[in-house]
């Protein structure tokens, strides 16, 4: 099958995807991943999370040779490659470009007391107006805990990689990396539109381990003929984007502007919003990385909210509190059946750990304002909806108190965003319209690299295609109703949190 195709590779930590686009109709042809059982990560100790680079390198080739065999593609035909990946993990290669040790990816936690202490030393203020974040548990703390637990591995270290770096350099042989991918290892700073010299001074890094920084949107390196050959691509094919799965996620959604949000709902939940000029939330309750179309002369910054409670906790009501047997869909049904606000029913819905959004307090979930006598199992299950709803919006108004004027939000149709009150609650509260995909991340990243190559001229022609399900606009005669729900969590909210 003859033409011009695009191919998307999404790495992340439970699966590599890739997925083949015609860059002409802009359809999906092909997808597959790797493995169809999730990926281990290597706990050595409680905290700690670790996977083989070698492994994602290896599901790559595999889910690439699939996708190739049932669209029955050329090599010939596939005119750039994009990347996508998860975010923050590090990856380190000596001048052989051989891995050195297993990659410590995003959920370990063992860095933490690294970038903390950077923070307290370096001071808040210096941190959060540069980098736009503290340190954190971010690749430069993950760094540090290597240099000072295993000097004998740092000292070979040539180069420091992010996972889509480390597959561009299995693809071309050759190590770069994006300032949007630096800023989420704490190695931009935003103020002096330059690698980040005063947080390598303070860990002892030489700038020489950073890779050389090639645009987002570019020809940033093209596949090897040795490569060509072993995976049946045809040698020179560029290598034109890769961005860590949020940004990329946004890009995904056609998000690309000051006030549009792109968002998920799975199991934790993410509202990531595109600010157009250079800010932070002082107590460092959301994160603020470079978004996929920043530049140093053009600022577009993400911001992103990760709320920890959100699926898990509708899951949770599935299982403890609804009727047994019963659908998702169901659930949404007998939601229904009671009024915006539960009848005073509040579910506060962080009970998955410590949420950033509150500073990092764990104050678990809990339920509030239950009269036995009036309320059952439905005002429950509309309370936990809404209660999740309501964290989204919490968070949402520090992004407002960014600058950031939300006015429209765009999400896949799926997890949480198939319920009707999730959806019609987020546009009642928020005053936002919902716009709802059909997208995926792998495909979002194959035509990310049709911009980068120069297949499409920019966002608006790749994602031309994009198709729109249906659009949520808020109820403005029942917005009061939804605002007084929302003030009634805020102050349960607020009782819990000054205790």
């Amino acid at each position: 099958m003859s033409g011009r195709y695009l191919l998307g590779f999404d790495v992340g930590s439970s699966s590599v995807k890739a997925s083949l686009v015609d860059a002409d109709s802009g359809v999906c042809v092909a997808s597959a991943f790797y493995p169809e059982k999730e990926a281990p990560i290597k706990a050595v100790k409680a905290g700690w999370a670790e996977q083989d680079p070698q492994m994602w390198w290896d599901n790559a080739k595999l889910s690439l040779r699939r996708v190739m065999a049932d669209a029955g593609v050329s090599g010939d035909d596939v005119k750039a490659i994009g990347i996508s990946y998860q975010m923050h993990g590090l990856v380190c290669v000596d001048k052989d470009l051989q891995v050195l040790r297993p990659s410590i990816i995003w959920c370990d936690s063992r860095a933490v007391p690294y970038g903390g202490k950077a923070f307290e030393e370096l001071g808040q203020e210096k941190c959060l107006s540069h980098l736009l974040n503290s340190p954190g548990n971010f690749t430069a703390a993950k760094l540090a805990w290597v240099k000072n637990n295993e000097p004998e591995v740092f000292d070979k270290i040539y180069k420091i990689m992010l996972p889509g770096d480390y597959i561009a350099m299995r693809l071309s042989g050759v190590v770069n990396t994006t300032i949007s991918g630096l800023s989420e290892g704490m190695f931009w700073d935003f103020r002096n539109k330059e690698t980040a010299g005063f947080l390598l001074d303070y860990f002892g890094f030489d700038e020489s381990l950073i890779a050389d920084i090639v645009p987002t949107f570019s020809v940033q390196a093209e596949v090897s003929a040795s490569v060509a050959d072993e995976l049946g691509l045809k040698a020179g094919t560029p290598i034109s984007y890769r961005a860590g799965d949020q940004p990329n996620n946004a890009l995904s959604l056609n998000v690309f502007n000051p006030g549009e949000i792109a968002s998920t709902a799975g199991t934790s939940g993410v509202v990531y919003g595109v600010l157009g000029e250079v800010n932070y939330d002082p107590c460092s309750r959301v994160n603020t990385f470079a978004h996929v179309n920043y530049a140093k002369d053009l600022d577009r910054l993400g911001v992103l909210l990760c709320i920890n409670g959100t699926g898990i906790l509708n899951a949770w009501v599935r299982r403890n509190v609804a009727p047994e047997g019963i659908s998702y869909a169901d659930m949404n049904e007998l939601a229904a059946t009671v009024p915006i606000g539960s009848g005073g029913v509040t579910v506060i819905p962080f009970g998955n750990g410590a949420e950033r959004v509150l500073e990092n307090r764990e104050i678990g979930c809990s339920i509030h304002g239950v009269n036995f006598n009036t309320h059952g199992k439905a005002h429950i299950i509309r309370a936990a909806q809404e209660g999740i709803v309501f964290s989204f919006c919490y968070g949402m108004e520090i992004m407002q108190q960014m600058g950031m004027n939300i006015n429209k939000i765009h999400a896949g149709n799926a997890n949480m965003f198939l319920s009707g009150i999730f959806r019609d609650t987020l546009a009642g509260v928020s005053g936002a319209t919902i716009e709802l995909y059909e997208t995926d991340g792998s495909v979002g990243a194959a035509k990310g690299a049709g911009i980068g190559c120069g297949i499409y001229k920019d966002h608006d022609e790749a994602f031309a295609t994009l198709r729109q399900l249906s659009v949520v606009r808020p109820d403005e005669r029942r917005r009061g109703e939804y605002l007084e729900a929302y003030a009634l969590w805020k102050e349960n909210l607020h009782k819990l949190i000054s205790e």
